[in-house]
C-alpha cells in the first residue's frame, strides 16, 4: 500500500505551513469533489495531510509513513499557461516523526545527518540521491495551478513518487499537458483531480535499508460537472469524469479510460477494499444538496 506524509515547499523567504489530520478540516475538503474523500483507502500507516503554504491550504494528500510515499494528492485545477516553478527548496514534515512537532514545515537542512532524526516516517532528498532509473514525480505538478504559491506547494516529498525518467518526461507529462488544455478549453467550473499509485513490493534501498516504495503504475482520475456541452464529441465524451493510468516505466503508456474501469483496475491491483470509489457518488450530483454545496463554496 502506498504512503501518506506531509511536507510542502516554501520560496526562500516564505513560511511553509502543512498539517497531519485525523479527518481533512473543512478548509481541506475543497479539494476533493463534495467535499468527499476517495472511499476504500484506510489503514494504521496512513496518514492525512492537508498540505499547506503561507497559512492556505492548497491540496490534500493520503501518505503512507512506512513506504515513504503519498498514496494519492487530490487537488483542485486552476487555469494556466503550463508555466513552472523553480527555484522553490524541498520540504520535510515533523509532524510525521513526532506528534508533538510544529506545524510549520521546515526546509530541509543541509547539515549532514540531521535528517536522521525524522526519516523515519517520511523520504528525505538522500534517498533519490543514487538513483539512476527514477526520479522525484510530482502526483499534484505545478503545471496544473496558477498562482506561484499554488505552485510552490507541490514541491514537497510528501507529493513526490519515484518515476521512470522517461515515463515522467515523456507520457506521464504529455498527459499531463492533455488535462490542462482539457480543463482550460471545455471545464468551465471546478476540475477535482485525484492521481495516486500502485505498488507491488519494489524498493528504492539506501545503505541496504528498503527507504522508498517504487509505483508500478500511476492513475489519475478528474471530475468536472461544470462542462461546455458544446465540446467536440471527442472531448464532450470524457466529462464529467475519465480517467487514466500509465505503467511506471521507460517503455510506459497511458491509456485513458472511464473512472468506474479505473476503480475496477486499481481493485485488481492495489490495497483497496470492495467499497473503493474515488469521487462521491461517481462524479454524479443527482443529490440536491450538489447545488447547495456548490453555492457555499
Amino acid at each position: 500500500m502506498v504512503p501518506r506524509l506531509i511536507i510542502l515547499a516554501s520560496l526562500a523567504a516564505a513560511m511553509v505551513l502543512a498539517e497531519v489530520q485525523e479527518n481533512f478540516s473543512p478548509e481541506c475538503r475543497e479539494f476533493l469533489f463534495m467535499g468527499t474523500a476517495p472511499r476504500g483507502l484506510e489503514g494504521p500507516t496512513l496518514k492525512k495531510i492537508c498540505q499547506r503554504y503561507n497559512g492556505k491550504a492548497h491540496y490534500v494528500t493520503l501518505y503512507d509513513v512506512v513506504n515513504h510515499i503519498p498514496v494519492y494528492s487530490a487537488y483542485t485545477f486552476k487555469r494556466n499557461d503550463g508555466s513552472k516553478q523553480v527555484d522553490v527548496p524541498w520540504m520535510y514534515e515533523p509532524q510525521l516523526s513526532t506528534t508533538s512537532a510544529h506545524r510549520e514545515m521546515q526546509p530541509f537542512p543541509l547539515e549532514d545527518g540531521v535528517h536522521l532524526s525524522f526519516e523515519d516516517a517520511q523520504a528525505v532528498l538522500e534517498d533519490y540521491s543514487n538513483t539512476v532509473k527514477f526520479e522525484r514525480g510530482h502526483l499534484n505538478p505545478d503545471e496544473h495551478q496558477y498562482l506561484l504559491d499554488d505552485k510552490a506547494a507541490t514541491y514537497t516529498l510528501t507529493n513526490i513518487v519515484p518515476q521512470a525518467r522517461e515515463f515522467n518526461i515523456g507520457q506521464w507529462k504529455k498527459h499531463e499537458h492533455v488535462l490542462r488544455r482539457r480543463f482550460n478549453n471545455y471545464c468551465r467550473g471546478t476540475a477535482y483531480v485525484v492521481t495516486g499509485i500502485t505498488t507491488s513490493g519494489s524498493m528504492i534501498r539506501r545503505h541496504n535499508t528498503y527507504r522508498v516504495a517504487v509505483p508500478s503504475y500511476l492513475w489519475s482520475a478528474y471530475c468536472c460537472v461544470d462542462y461546455d456541452r458544446n465540446a467536440p464529441f471527442e472531448e464532450r465524451a470524457k466529462f464529467p469524469a475519465y480517467a487514466a493510468h500509465g505503467l511506471n516505466d521507460n517503455e510506459g503508456e497511458v491509456v485513458e479510460m472511464s473512472v468506474q474501469k479505473l476503480e475496477g483496475f486499481l481493485r485488481k491491483n492495489t490495497y483497496v477494499d470492495e467499497t473503493f470509489q474515488i469521487f462521491y457518488e461517481d462524479c454524479v450530483p443527482t443529490d440536491p444538496s450538489f447545488m447547495h454545496y456548490q453555492s457555499t463554496r
